[in-house]
């Protein structure tokens, strides 16, 4: 199983990008790859459009909102792997500041883990200085 990891310091309090990020269906609102999401099952499912038109469905698999945490997995997506789990985290660093962690565990399919590492750590890692361009 490959996985990847990344996280960023943003001079906020936590609970002010907790506001941000920790709806399921905000990622239109802070991830610039991302033109729209529509929401299904509840709020457990959300049907993602990219700014190319892929379409991607996650589903959300555990949310604490205290903890300020959610997990997802894919459902269906371009990308190639597969059994992938991915975390969206929060944590407190100080009263004016947080920390922002993103990672996910897959089994990529028909590449080599360093390859599917790379796809995901540049999602990360692109997708958090965007949320820190927001504030």
């Amino acid at each position: 199983m490959a996985k990847a990891s990344a996280f960023i310091h943003i001079p906020v309090p936590a609970d002010d990008i907790w506001q941000r990020v920790g709806g399921f269906n905000s990622l239109p609102e802070w991830l610039p790859l991302i033109a729209k999401s529509e929401s299904g099952e509840g709020g457990r499912v959300r049907h993602l459009t990219t700014q190319d038109g892929t379409q991607i469905i996650e589903r959300l698999r555990s949310f604490d909102d205290q903890g300020r945490t959610y997990s997802y997995s894919i459902v269906q997506g371009p990308f190639p792997v597969t059994d992938y789990l991915a975390i969206l985290k929060v944590v407190a660093d100080g009263d004016q500041a947080a920390r922002v962690e993103w990672s996910g565990t897959f089994t990529p399919e028909g590449i080599s883990d360093a390859q599917a590492e790379a796809i995901f750590l540049e999602v990360y890692q692109s997708g958090l200085q965007a949320l820190k361009g927001n504030f």
